[in-house]
């Protein structure tokens, strides 16, 4: 019996030198509510010709309403002379129907391991978020609440890359960010021997926060596979943001160019991407969220197309640190929910239809983080 006694202890004792040196965390986010949707088609299909048919209402149960639900593992090593091994692994799922999100992929939200020096900044690879979405994050309103947040306009289909190198580097009160995307297999072919333009991507920019003010200034180029053979097209944007926060108060805003060409060349879309909002908090437990986004079509290959706006609501109240409930609501002018129409993405499956110019969604919800 002391024999064992002893070897517990012994093990505890290296289990405790191990872990002043290396952590590995779980975390995660449960999401759920009940969601009215009116106006609401079928999906677009080759079958029924991309017509969503004439719209309805729908009451349904959603996941992921102002986070997309998630677990993940977080670990670090500490290599010593100012430098950590680190990896993330986060798996994404419908909390409603238990099913993988992403594609049916295990860890479809990120996977990456990389290094870090406290002096040189961070090198990171594998599927990651792009410069774009990391560095205009800090500027949504909305913190890119997965229900009503048009994303995809904003950012592209490729916010989320395949087989990516990314440097991030924290100088005071200026963050540095870039990427270089081998090939996004996500959407396109991936990496393909002899093709080495083929679905890859990169980005660059750069942001400030010091006090109550912050602004960023980023670029993004995706080279998406458009046909049977290989040709490639060149998807770009450019965007700049601000933000300022006084009291309980936070208002943001900024401005996204986009232009994307095809093979020849041709146009496929070029627009004006704008949004603006605040952030409210009333009281310690309970915040208010306003949004207002519009896409200034400028040309979508010849086709004319009424510019799609959308105005959003979020109040969130927080029973403890880890639980809140929340309304969220928005709608959608010349365009389903978060600007999904044939002219933006179908990314979101807000399907408008036919027969209609406008989305209403409500939801109210539980989330839970862990």
């Amino acid at each position: 019996m002391k024999k064992s006694l002893l070897a517990l202890a012994a093990l505890g004792a290296f289990a405790g030198a191990a872990q002043a040196q290396s952590s590995v965390t779980l975390y995660g986010v449960a999401d759920m509510n009940l969601e009215y949707v009116n106006h609401l088609g079928v999906a677009p299909s080759a079958a029924n010709g991309l017509n969503p048919g004439r719209g309805n209402s729908v009451y349904r149960m959603s996941s992921g309403g102002l986070s997309g639900s998630r677990w993940g593992l977080r670990g670090v090593e500490d290599l010593g002379g100012g430098l950590k091994a680190l990896f993330v692994l986060e798996n994404g799922f419908s909390l409603d129907t238990g099913s993988l999100q992403q594609g049916g992929r295990l860890f479809g939200r990120q996977a990456y391991v990389g290094i870090e020096s406290a002096q040189a900044g961070r090198f990171t690879f594998g599927r990651q978020y792009t410069t774009l979405f990391d560095l205009l994050a800090n500027f949504s309103p909305s913190g890119y609440a997965t229900q009503y947040e048009p994303v995809v306009a904003q950012l592209g289909l490729n916010f989320r890359s395949d087989n990516t190198a990314k440097y991030t580097g924290v100088f005071g009160p200026v963050t540095a960010i870039a990427h270089w995307s081998f090939g996004n297999g996500a959407l396109g072919a991936g990496e393909v021997p002899g093709q080495f333009r083929r679905d890859t991507g990169y980005g660059a920019g750069v942001a400030y926060a010091a006090g109550p003010f912050g602004a960023t200034i980023a670029y993004d180029q995706y080279n998406p596979t458009l046909s049977a053979t290989g040709d490639t097209g060149t998807f770009k944007k450019a965007a700049v943001a601000g933000s300022y926060a006084f009291g309980p108060a936070k208002i943001m805003g900024g401005y996204r160019w986009g232009q994307s060409k095809g093979p020849g060349g041709a146009t496929v879309l070029r627009d004006n991407y704008y949004w603006i909002g605040a952030n409210y908090q009333v009281t310690a437990p309970l915040g208010l969220t306003l949004q207002y986004n519009y896409d200034d079509v400028k040309n979508l290959g010849g086709i004319n197309v009424k510019n799609p706006w959308q105005v959003s609501f979020i109040a969130d109240y927080n029973l403890s640190k880890r639980t809140d409930v929340y309304l969220t609501a928005a709608y959608a002018k010349n365009a389903g929910l978060n600007f999904d129409t044939s002219a933006i993405s179908f990314a979101n499956g807000y399907y408008l239809g036919s027969n209609n110019d406008n989305m209403l969604g409500v939801g109210v919800g539980i989330r839970h983080k862990f």
